[in-house]
């Protein structure tokens, strides 16, 4: 039987079996209509009825699959907003020294993978992470050198805004110590003059440009393994930052039936025309792929002290930052948001410092002055980390969703005081702030440069507890979310900043059928046990695509 639903209602009265009942469950919606239940119907890839187990016994038939949920959370599946997920997936079979916590373990492991490498094969990823030892030495090409004679080395710091390169890549790439900062960029530089192998922002493309890309077939390679990774936590769908390449090889595993997840591709702001030339709008596509969102830089990271501040970093006081070569020359950013937002793409653009912050505000604001008012425009900044007293409100008049990372703040938290100081730190991944003041929160990992599962955003998000148990009661606890707050961020609030509110981010009738079922009700645990929930079931489209134990 062929069902077709004129509307989500049509869906709770139409007399027909399910394809799969889930029962038994803690059923959180995030739907205030009807935000608790016990069981969920799925019949053709969406929700038919939500509802206690005895309603949802009416939907069973001889051909019905049942998921017995055991008395555990059963939730929307999770909308990660801001993913890099081809390189995630790369990143997986790479090396791994985001735990290296000495500079002898940070060589010891780039030697042990330059072994299992082709001579002349580069090695990438890495997501190191100098305050694992205390911030000094930053690494140098000569911890390296005598164990990678063959193989070009470039491993980034775990935030994507510095990487370190071995001698050999700074021959190739031609970095000697005449090259010249690029703008938006800075080539660390040693006593003598020469580089130590450490770029910032910019300047990491001196090397980049050089690195022969993926064949397709490792691309997809890449690809299916995050994937599993995103199966394997719950989380079914993605805002990815997506090159071009990226969004032909989504393309390829849609047509082979592959996709396990539905993705946003937020392509390049700089290459705006291209979509806009084809009459692509923000939100362009279907349930499995669309675009139309833009992403852009305003600055650098707090880590690599790129992030753009008002006033000088309290241990790097001959910085404030840079603003990153997108901004430059000055005018050039509002150009291109100007071009993109008339031809109705949405901008969905990096701010880290308060100043890169205070400037995109101000840089939306002319773009609304000069193209005029909106409804439909869900402008975004990703990160938001470091706002002024002045400018939550600023966001709220705007109507500028913030897309933010709640896993940064417990991370970041173990240093950032030491960065900018108490006070502009009381401000930092204000999560709280924003939402009082009637902004939209977005979630997502920003994996790599943090655990792709929702699980440790949901923990960071309500508990602010940094990662060296220093703040067992939260860093800056008065930013602490409730669980139901973080729970809407990661689903609704993320499927508002893609367009797509009314196709999924909540268990209501007539939506898609993308959920997942916990191994505990994290409504029924401490806190500080949510980052140890587990998912027992991915659903995706009505089809189981990952069961612990199974996969």
């Amino acid at each position: 039987m062929i069902l077709v639903f004129s509307s989500a209602s049509a869906y709770a009265q139409q007399p027909s079996f399910a394809d799969l009942v889930i029962v038994h469950g803690h059923v959180w919606t995030v739907d205030p209509r009807n935000s608790r239940a016990e069981a969920v119907a799925i019949h053709d890839g969406h929700i038919v009825r939500v509802g206690s187990d005895a309603e949802i016994a009416k939907w069973v038939g001889p051909a019905t699959k049942r998921i017995d949920a055991q008395g555990k959370s059963v939730l929307p599946g999770f909308i990660d907003a801001h993913v890099h997920f081809s390189s995630g997936g790369g990143e997986i079979s790479g090396v791994h020294l985001r735990d290296a916590n000495t500079p002898q373990e940070f060589a010891r492991r780039i030697g042990e993978q330059a072994k299992k490498l082709a001579k002349g094969e580069w090695m990438l990823g890495g997501t190191w992470d100098h305050e694992l030892w205390g911030g000094t030495p930053l690494p140098s090409h000569d911890w390296v050198d005598a164990l990678t004679p063959d193989t070009p080395v470039f491993v980034s710091r775990y935030d994507g805004h510095m990487a370190m390169a071995n001698a050999l890549a700074l021959r190739l790439a031609g970095v000697t110590r005449e090259t010249e900062d690029p703008p938006g960029g800075t080539i660390v530089r040693g006593k003598d003059g020469n580089p130590t192998g450490l770029l910032k922002d910019a300047a990491m493309n001196l090397v980049y440009r050089i690195i022969p890309p993926p064949s397709e077939e490792q691309l997809l390679r890449m690809i299916r393994a995050a994937m599993e990774e995103a199966r394997r936590f719950g989380v079914t769908s993605i805002h990815d930052i997506s090159s071009t390449e990226d969004v032909r090889a989504y393309q390829t595993l849609a047509d082979r039936g592959e996709l396990t997840l539905r993705i946003y591709s937020i392509t390049p702001l700089p290459q705006w025309q291209a979509p806009a030339t084809a009459g692509i709008r923000a939100g362009f596509g279907n349930d499995w792929i669309h675009l139309g969102a833009l992403k852009g830089f305003a600055d650098g990271s707090l880590g690599s002290t790129t992030a753009l501040f008002e006033k000088p970093y309290d241990d790097a006081p001959e910085t404030s930052g840079l603003p990153n070569e997108m901004m430059l020359p000055e005018g050039n950013m509002l150009k291109m948001a100007l071009g993109a937002d008339k031809a109705g793409l949405q901008l969905a653009v990096h701010a880290i410092g308060d100043k890169a912050n205070r400037i995109l505000l101000d840089i939306y604001a002319e773009v609304e002055k000069q193209n005029g008012a909106r409804t439909d425009r869900r402008w975004r900044i990703e990160h938001a980390q470091h706002l002024r007293p002045e400018d939550f409100a600023r966001f709220a008049q705007l109507g500028v969703i913030a897309s933010v990372q709640p896993y940064h703040a417990i991370d970041d938290g173990r240093w950032a005081e030491k960065r900018i100081g108490h006070e502009r730190a009381k401000t930092t991944y204000a999560f709280r702030t924003l939402l009082d003041h009637g902004v939209r929160l977005a979630f997502g990992s920003d994996w790599t440069v943090a655990p792709l599962n929702p699980m440790v955003g949901l923990y960071a998000a309500v508990t602010r507890a940094t990662l060296d148990g220093k703040n067992p009661g939260g860093w800056f606890p008065e930013q602490r979310l409730t669980l139901e707050e973080a729970l809407q961020a990661y689903t609704m609030g993320s499927a508002f900043a893609e367009f797509r509110e009314r196709e999924k981010g909540s268990l209501t009738p007539g939506k898609l059928a993308d959920l997942v079922v916990l191994d505990r009700d994290l409504f029924a645990i401490a806190q500080e046990k949510i980052k140890d929930a587990a998912v027992r079931y991915t659903i995706v489209g009505g089809r189981v695509v990952y069961q612990a134990g199974k996969n």
